[in-house]
């Protein structure tokens, strides 16, 4: 169904509106392809019997007993049917898809109270539910990524990088998705996001297929261990590369092996590879935003590296904070929650419970960085020629 979204020419238009990139990954196909094929479905929903929501959504939904059908900016922009200009479902793509409006939920902003615990939660209490916002986005937040131009990037099993770009849309020429960071107290700030689909699933690659590490942090003590002059390339394309490439037919690769390569040369390009497609997303995000990045917040697990965090400011030539509490997803949450019920008065209250833990300065030589980086940029060309050919 996307694939013929984009053959009749509606990748433009859906662009426009809603900043994303028409992909079966959102909800708008899918919702089709449940009214298509679940008998009855459609007249549900017409009904306004059968509702969508975002895992945000369903739980709100039971928490409230059945009273609350809400999301929230944040998690309304995922689903490529929300207008992130207009700040409303686009009834434009609604009545292409035929989808009933009836069946989506109410959008509010991400620091408000959408309503109350039912009486049998929470020992019979009625507790407020007060803060909502999809993970990466709450990272941003729980970052105090706040200004345009801060930029934080979560190293899970993929690597999520949002770039704060303030009260206007900036439009993505090189296949970064333009999504909505937060609203709150009726001022909406946007963002650029760039998905890279194999990042801490690379250390886990080499921790259980390759058996080249017994445990994760394994792979820092293998990295500076590693006599190789950074020749050993490792695209770690499993699934495909995410942004800015947006290639799902490609497969994972190893360039510049030579007799003498061992495992820790390979375990020391795989981490390598995670702050090279970080590269590729931030020099996109400066490109298509003209906004200087002074600086990266990062969390998640594979953050706890040390290599790979010098490697990152290296390749980056930008410092490298990570944060004290690698949670921000939760510390996020809680700060729109607090502010939602008075908890914090405003933003100037949070921002001192932010802490950096530890920071990571470029050391590298220009010559060297660009020289890595130009290797990288064959290896990934070479990749894509061995699926597609010239």
């Amino acid at each position: 169904m996307a694939e013929k979204l984009k053959r009749e020419g509606y990748s433009e238009e859906i662009r426009k509106k809603t900043g994303l990139i028409i992909d079966p990954y959102f909800s708008a196909t899918k919702i089709r392809w449940i009214l298509d094929h679940v008998k009855g479905a459609q007249e549900k929903a017409e009904q306004g019997k059968l509702l969508f929501g975002t895992i945000d959504s369903w739980l709100v939904w039971k928490l409230t007993d059945g009273k609350k059908h809400v999301t929230d900016y944040t998690n309304a922009s995922r689903t490529m049917l929300f207008n992130i200009h207009t700040l409303k479902w686009d009834k434009d793509i609604l009545k292409l898809l035929n989808i009933p409006e009836q069946m989506l939920p109410e959008v509010r902003s991400n620091s408000e109270v959408y309503g109350k615990t039912a009486n049998y939660m929470f020992f019979g209490g009625n507790v407020p539910i007060a803060g909502m916002a999809g993970d990466q986005q709450a990272a941003l937040f729980g970052q105090l990524a706040l200004k345009p131009g801060m930029i934080k990037n979560t190293y899970g099993t993929g690597a999520f990088i949002v770039m704060n770009t303030g009260e206007t849309p900036t439009t993505s020429n090189n296949n970064l998705l333009t999504t909505i960071g937060y609203g709150i107290n009726g001022k909406i700030t946007y963002a650029l996001e760039g998905s890279i689909f194999v990042a801490g699933s690379a250390i886990q690659w080499l921790r259980d297929s390759m058996k080249l590490i017994k445990h994760a942090p394994d792979s820092e003590k293998a990295a500076y261990e590693s006599k190789s002059e950074n020749e050993v390339y490792v695209v770690p394309a499993f699934t495909g590369l995410g942004a800015p490439y947006w290639d799902a037919e490609v497969r994972g690769s190893i360039f510049g092996v030579t007799r003498g390569t061992n495992d820790k040369d390979i375990i020391k390009a795989t981490l390598q590879s995670l702050a090279y497609q970080t590269r590729d997303v931030v020099d996109t995000m400066q490109k298509d935003s003209g906004i200087e990045i002074p600086t990266l917040r990062v969390d998640g697990g594979a953050s706890n590296n040390n290599y790979l965090m010098q490697f990152q400011a290296d390749i980056l030539n930008t410092k490298i904070e990570r944060a004290k509490t690698l949670e921000t997803t939760s510390m996020g949450a809680a700060f729109l929650a607090g502010l939602a019920v008075g908890y914090w008065k405003n933003v100037d209250e949070i921002k001192h419970i932010f802490m950096v833990g530890q920071a990571f300065e470029p050391k590298m030589g220009q010559n060297e960085r660009e020289k890595l980086y130009a290797g990288w940029q064959r290896a990934i060309k070479a990749t894509r020629v061995f699926v597609h050919g010239e």
